[in-house]
């Protein structure tokens, strides 16, 4: 199995709001399988995944239909979606 690297990291959002990036074909084979769910959406980003894995497609092939999956999902962060992290808490006026 080859985990091709894509040219542009996926982020996505995880949990409760955490962000992750997916680096390479196997970073998102491995998201799309540990996915809570059985859409359209999901089984084709799996089975994209699997065939670059294997050397059938590219992996900007599955890169896009990660990418579409993670948009159907509404947890993709697309450029500038996520704030940098200050480590303060938000001020609150009362």
């Amino acid at each position: 199995m080859l985990s091709q690297p894509f040219k542009t990291p996926i982020r996505v959002w995880v949990g409760l709001g955490f962000p992750r990036q997916l680096n390479t074909v196997a970073d998102a084979y491995q998201f799309a399988v540990d996915w809570c769910g059985n859409s359209p959406e999901q089984r084709a980003a799996i089975r994209a995944c699997k065939a670059a894995l294997i050397g059938d497609v590219d992996a900007e092939t599955a890169r896009g239909v990660l990418v579409a999956f993670a948009r159907k999902k509404d947890i993709l962060l697309e450029d500038g979606a996520m704030p940098p992290f200050s480590g303060k808490a938000p001020q609150t006026h009362v």
